[in-house]
C-alpha cells in the first residue's frame, strides 16, 4: 500500500514538473532568456544495465557513499584502507608519490588535493569503484523502495564493481612485482 502511494506521488510529481517546464518554456520563449529545450532525467527509459558507467563522474567521498551503503561503510572504517592517509608519516602527507595510493582520486580534477578535500583522504570506496556522483544521483531515485532485479542491475551498472586495469596493483605494487619505495617510517 505504501509503495503504491509513493509511486502515485512520483507519477503526479513527474506530470506536474513536466507541465511546469512546458509553461516555463512557453513564457521564456517570448523573452530574451534562453529557452529550456529539454528535460533530462538520469534514469533511462529502459532499465537495461549500462555497458559501462556514465562518463564524467566526480568524487563524492565516503560520507555520500555511506548514505546508502552504511553496513559496508562501517566495515570499511575498520580497514587499513580507511586509515591509509592518517597512517602516512606527517612528512609524506604532501608527497605526490605517496598521495597517489594513500588518498582517493589524487591527480584527478575532482580527487584529493589537500586539506580542503579531506573527505577524500584515505583509500576510500571510490579508489576501487571509481568516482560515483552520477551513480549516487541515479540511485537516489530508487531510495524509498525495494528494488526489482531489473532496477538493481541498472543501478549497479552506473558504477564499477572494480575499476578496470587491475586497480589493486596500482597501489599494491609488491603484488605487481615492484617493491614499495623506501621511506622513513617516522
Amino acid at each position: 500500500m505504501m509503495i503504491r502511494i509513493t509511486e502515485r506521488f512520483v507519477r503526479l510529481a513527474m506530470v506536474g514538473s513536466t507541465v511546469l517546464v512546458a509553461g516555463l518554456m512557453f513564457l521564456f520563449s517570448k523573452s530574451d532568456l534562453p529557452a529550456v529545450t529539454e528535460v533530462t532525467n538520469p534514469v533511462q527509459d529502459s532499465l537495461t544495465p549500462l555497458e559501462k558507467p556514465p562518463e564524467d563522474q566526480t568524487y563524492m567521498g565516503t560520507k555520500q557513499c555511506s548514505a546508502c551503503h552504511f553496513d559496508q561503510f562501517m566495515e570499511f572504517r575498520q580497514t587499513k584502507h580507511a586509515k591509509a592517509f592518517e597512517n602516512l608519516p606527517e612528512k609524506y602527507k604532501e608527497d605526490a608519490s605517496c598521495l597517489e595510493c594513500h588518498t582517493t582520486g589524487f591527480g584527478e580534477p575532482t580527487g584529493y588535493k589537500d586539506s580542503t578535500t579531506a573527505h577524500l583522504a584515505g583509500t576510500s570506496c571510490e579508489a576501487c569503484h571509481g568516482p560515483g556522483s552520477k551513480h549516487g544521483e541515479i540511485a537516489k531515485q530508487f531510495a524509498d523502495k525495494t528494488l526489482s532485479k531489473e532496477e538493481e542491475l541498472y543501478v549497479r551498472s552506473t558504477i564499477h564493481m572494480m575499476l578496470p586495469d587491475n586497480a589493486c596493483v596500482k597501489c599494491h605494487k609488491s603484488k605487481g612485482h615492484v617493491p614499495h619505495p623506501p621511506y622513513d617510517k617516522e
